[in-house]
C-alpha cells in the first residue's frame, strides 16, 4: 500500500439526490482510498439517503443528507476531497463557500466539479453560453478542464470535468485532429439515455414519451458544443468546426455517438484503428475495438469503447460510454485518483453490466 493509500481521504459530495450525486456516492462507497464524510442536500437535509437511492440501502444504512452548513462544519484540516454533482449555475457558488472555508482552516482541498461551471477559462465565455453570471469567477484560474486521457497532469488544484456528451465528443475528436487524420469540420450525432436529463421529470423524459421513441433536441445549437470546441482546441492544438445533433434515446443509461469527418489523406480502417489504439495506449478505460462498439458492453462501467470505419475519403468514429459513470462521476473519480496520488483505476475497475 502506498503512502497515499495508507489513510483514507475524507470525501464530501454535493448535489443531493441527483443522478450524478448518486453515482458519485456509489463510487465513493466502493473506493479503497476514500471515506465518505457527508453528502449534501439543503432541500432534503435530515432525510434518509436510502429514500433517494434505495439501491444503495445496504451500503448507506441510516445515513442522512446534511445541509450546506453541516458539511461546511465537517470540513477539517489535512487532505480532503470535494465532489460536486450540483447543477450548472449552482455548483460554482456552493464550491466557493467550501474553498473559502478550506482556506480558513488550512485544508488541503481537492475539488472535482461535474457541472459546466468550471469548463470555461473565462466568465465571459461561460456567460455567453449559459446566459447568467458565473457563480464564482474568481475561482476559474484554479480549475483545469480536460479528460484525464488528454491531459497528463495539471498544476491547478481543482478540476472541472467535461461532462457526458463532451466526453464522447472529445474521445473521438481529439485524436482525429491531433494526429492530423481529419479535416476540422466534424459532424456528430449522439444519442443519450434519459438519465442525462437529470432526475426532475419533464415532458421529454416522461416514460410514455421516451419509451420506443427517438428524437433530436437542440440540433446544431446545443450548449455543450462551445465548451467542447474550446476543450478540443486545448487538447489537440486544432480548433474544430463542430456540427452536433444530440438525440434522446429510449433507454436510461449510456451514450452512443457517431462522429464523421473528411480524411486529410487516404487510409484504411485498420490503419486508423491502429493509430487510435496507439493514441489511447496509456488510457486504461478507453478501448478501440475491431467491430462496432455496443452500449450493453459498457453500461454501468467507467469504460468507453471506440470503433472506426472509412469510406470514400471520410472517416466515422463511433463512441459508447455510460453517461453517469465515464461521462460524469467515473471521470471525476479518475481525476480525484490522479490528484490524490492513487492508481487511476482505483475504485473504477467494475466491468460493464451487459444485460442492463
Amino acid at each position: 500500500m502506498s503512502a497515499a493509500q495508507a489513510k483514507a481521504v475524507p470525501t464530501l459530495i454535493l448535489g443531493g439526490s441527483g443522478y450524478v450525486a448518486g453515482e458519485l456516492l456509489h463510487l465513493v462507497l466502493g473506493h479503497p482510498g476514500l471515506e465518505l464524510a457527508g453528502i449534501m442536500s439543503d432541500s432534503q437535509a435530515g432525510t434518509a439517503v436510502a429514500a433517494s437511492f434505495p439501491h444503495l440501502r445496504a451500503a448507506v444504512g441510516d445515513l442522512k443528507f446534511g445541509s450546506r452548513e453541516e458539511l461546511l462544519e465537517r470540513l477539517g484540516t489535512g487532505r480532503w476531497l470535494l465532489l460536486s454533482g450540483a447543477p450548472h449555475g449552482v455548483s460554482a457558488g456552493l464550491l466557493a463557500g467550501f474553498i473559502d472555508r478550506g482556506r480558513e482552516r488550512g485544508t488541503e482541498l481537492t475539488v472535482v466539479d461535474c457541472s459546466a461551471d468550471f469548463r470555461f477559462t473565462t466568465a465571459a465565455a461561460y456567460e455567453a453560453v449559459y446566459r447568467h453570471p458565473h457563480g464564482a469567477p474568481q475561482l476559474l484560474a484554479q480549475f483545469a478542464s480536460a479528460l484525464p486521457e488528454h491531459l497528463a497532469a495539471s498544476d491547478r488544484p481543482h478540476i472541472g470535468h467535461p461532462g457526458c456528451f463532451a466526453t464522447a465528443l472529445l474521445l473521438a475528436a481529439v485524436p482525429l485532429l491531433k494526429l492530423g487524420i481529419a479535416e476540422s469540420d466534424l459532424f456528430a450525432v449522439g444519442i443519450t439515455g434519459s438519465t442525462g436529463a437529470g432526475r426532475t421529470p419533464i415532458a421529454t423524459t416522461h416514460h410514455p414519451e421516451r419509451h420506443a421513441n427517438l428524437f433530436a433536441y437542440q440540433p446544431l445549437v446545443h450548449r455543450h458544443a462551445a465548451e467542447v470546441t474550446a476543450l478540443c482546441e486545448q487538447a489537440s492544438g486544432q480548433r474544430p468546426k463542430l456540427h452536433f445533433v444530440p438525440q434522446s434515446g429510449p433507454f436510461a443509461r449510456g451514450i452512443h455517438l457517431t462522429m464523421q469527418a473528411r480524411l486529410k489523406a487516404a487510409a484504411d480502417a485498420d490503419t486508423l484503428r491502429g493509430r487510435l489504439r496507439d493514441f489511447y495506449a496509456g488510457a486504461p478505460f478507453v478501448t478501440v475495438v475491431d467491430g462496432m462498439p455496443r452500449l450493453k458492453d459498457i453500461v454501468g462501467s467507467n469504460h468507453a469503447q471506440l470503433g472506426v470505419t472509412v469510406d470514400a475519403g471520410s472517416v466515422a468514429v463511433m463512441v459508447v460510454e455510460d453517461n453517469l459513470v465515464k461521462g460524469a462521476a467515473g471521470g471525476a473519480i479518475q481525476w480525484a485518483n490522479r490528484k490524490l496520488g492513487f492508481a487511476e483505476t482505483a475504485g473504477l475497475t467494475a466491468p460493464g453490466m451487459a444485460w442492463a
